[in-house]
């Protein structure tokens, strides 16, 4: 028995549904809830020709089978007045669900939007970014909840695993859609979900490590010096390199600086601009912001 997820506060969401089996299985266990008021959110992607279509429709006549409102716009509705669309397709695709979702928000008054990453698909990030050298920040995955700028976003199914929500859906009688796509080796997604399958004891090992690092981080996160807008070098330069990357990141994005552009290279380069004199006393960083040191304080150029 799967237990119903608790993480969802009471009041008025957006449920983003797909039409695949998680999503389905998310809608189906919070629906029941008396304190929730569900609004239904889906985007089709056109990518998959008749069955994107299909996908729109499934989730359509879900949403009036379970009496729920919805919301279904096509890709070419929203990308045309979209801003700084990544260029990677499944970056764009994000980008673009997540402006429906605040356009669906904003238009419903609603408190933000619950998603369906399980317990697989946490392992699958966590996989997929230590293959990729990242670090405690990349590798402590999803949260159960997360505010990005002004948009509130819930995951309340990172406890649970892949087949037991199908297991659910199945004593149900509920059916759900498949995407072909996801069987295709094409993606780095599919390749690691694939292997992972082949080694289920790497599961809970991986999690373990998403755990920790999400403490770890957060230990940073709140030991990290916060910097006045003009501030000592010494306070970077005396901090261990980790908390000083924290505050850099920080204080760059206070004044200015794009939070994409801030690579460890970057948060770096501040921190050596405060405990090397021969480094250039002015420098320029992303967005055009200029940093100067001088006196042994750090400013903004201006």
């Amino acid at each position: 028995m799967i237990p119903i997820p608790q993480e969802v506060p009471p009041g008025r969401w957006a449920v983003a549904v797909s039409g695949g089996a998680d999503s389905v299985a998310l809608l189906r266990l919070i629906h029941p809830h008396p304190d929730l008021s569900l609004h239904i959110v889906h985007l089709d992607h056109q990518t998959r020709e008749q069955a994107s279509t299909g996908d729109a429709d499934f989730v359509a006549n879900l949403a009036n089978k379970l009496s729920l409102p919805v919301t279904i716009a096509r890709r070419n509705e929203i990308e045309p007045q979209a801003q700084n669309l990544p260029k990677n397709i499944s970056a764009r695709f994000r980008a673009l669900r997540i402006e429906l979702f605040r356009r669906t928000i904003v238009r419903e008054n609603l408190l933000g939007v619950i998603l369906a990453h399980q317990a697989d698909d946490q392992a699958e990030t966590i996989f997929l970014r230590l293959l990729r050298g990242s670090g405690p920040a990349g590798l402590s995955a999803m949260s159960t909840r997360r505010r990005l700028e002004n948009l509130t976003i819930l995951r309340p199914l990172l406890h649970i695993r892949r087949e037991d929500l199908r297991n659910f859906l199945k004593t149900q009688g509920q059916n759900w859609r498949e995407d072909a796509s996801n069987q295709s080796d094409h993606y780095a997604r599919n390749r690691a979900r694939k292997f992972l399958e082949s080694r289920p004891d790497l599961h809970e090992p991986l999690l373990a490590i998403g755990r920790a690092c999400a403490e770890y981080s957060k230990w940073i996160r709140s030991s990290a010096p916060v910097l006045n807008e003009r501030f000592p070098a010494i306070a970077l330069a005396e901090s261990p390199r980790m908390l000083a990357r924290e505050s850099a990141r920080r204080w760059l994005v206070s004044q200015g600086v794009p939070p994409p552009d801030l690579t460890p290279a970057i948060l770096d380069r501040l921190r050596e601009i405060a405990t090397d004199a021969a480094t250039p006393a002015k420098q320029q960083f992303p967005g055009g912001m200029q940093v100067h040191r001088r006196s042994g304080w750090i400013s903004r150029e201006p």
